[in-house]
């Protein structure tokens, strides 16, 4: 991965909901109407890094799930666990 695609993905899991939370507290801040929108915006920011963060741990799951379907493959074949 390059240097600028992983800044940009740094940057949508986690500036976009430090954005989001900051300008929701400018808002908050603010007082008034604004507040209404200072609390949606805090709450989509926390929605935001939930579902970056539920994606990761699929593609963890995905990769284990990977792992231990070769190593089935390996005991098929062998009669051994990949491990013993």
């Amino acid at each position: 991965m390059t240097g600028g695609r992983k800044l940009g993905l740094l940057f949508v899991r986690y500036g976009v909901p430090f954005l989001m939370a900051v300008a929701g507290i400018v808002c908050l801040a603010i007082g008034g109407d604004a507040a209404g929108s200072g609390v949606v915006l805090i709450g989509s920011a926390g929605i935001v890094l939930l579902i970056n963060v539920l994606f990761r741990l699929s593609l963890v799951s995905n990769r284990e799930r990977e792992q231990e379907e070769q190593a089935r493959e390996q005991f098929e074949r062998s009669g051994h666990w990949p491990d013993e």
